[in-house]
């Protein structure tokens, strides 16, 4: 992730550029930073989650996000945009904007090869600050894996690890579970054979 230009912004200023930009970036404590472009499997392996969840929460109190909902993170003077978020109920709005909200309690990042790291650590450090955030997934979209973190107590979290195709995640503080076939469903990843040869494509679903 690179900065755009190493000067100071105000949170007034990243979303007055950012309504008129064409593309989103994020805004960390005064530096905007451009969003990498997202790819066929992060668009697949998202939807397919959030079409699971908004099904399984029709009838309930809990509300989905989808890419497109900005949070504000106010202990690090963060704007992000999560690739998925759950609200245990109806959304806290920062500042009276509809499009900004400050108490998602699950958030699920899709990685990438430029971001992976971050979403690993400081993305997930500002995320802990969040009084309603408990759980934490990180998919990996050119493999089959995934890392539930949940919270346990104050300033503890534990690790789940999911790899294989006939296993299923459940979530722990909502009542959801979505197997990881059907999590990567229509997902093609590559395949590359040895050094020097051409990639193949493995397909699921």
């Amino acid at each position: 992730m690179q900065v755009t230009q190493q000067r100071y912004y105000t949170p007034e200023e990243y979303l007055e550029l950012e309504e008129a930009a064409d593309y989103k970036s994020e805004y960390i404590n005064g530096q905007i930073i451009p969003m990498a472009g997202g790819t066929i499997n992060h668009n697949q392996i998202a939807l397919n989650l959030s079409t699971d969840l908004n099904f399984a929460f029709k009838r309930q109190s809990y509300r989905v996000y989808m890419g497109d909902v900005r949070l504000w993170i106010a202990q690090k003077r963060t704007y992000t945009y999560p690739d998925v978020m759950i609200l245990a109920d109806e959304p806290e709005y920062f500042d009276n904007r509809r499009d900004i909200i400050v108490n998602p309690q699950i958030i699920v990042e899709v990685l990438s090869k430029s971001t992976k790291g971050y979403d690993r650590e400081d993305k997930f450090e500002a995320y802990r600050t969040i009084s309603t955030f408990q759980e934490y997934l990180l998919i990996d979209q050119t493999r089959i894996h995934v890392d539930q973190f949940s919270k346990t107590g104050k300033k503890q979290w534990t690790l789940r690890e999911y790899d294989e195709e006939d296993e299923a995640i459940a979530l722990v503080t909502v009542p959801f579970e979505i197997s990881l076939q059907d999590l990567y469903n229509k997902v093609k990843f590559e395949v590359v054979e040895s050094e020097g040869e051409s990639a193949d494509v493995e397909e699921l679903g």
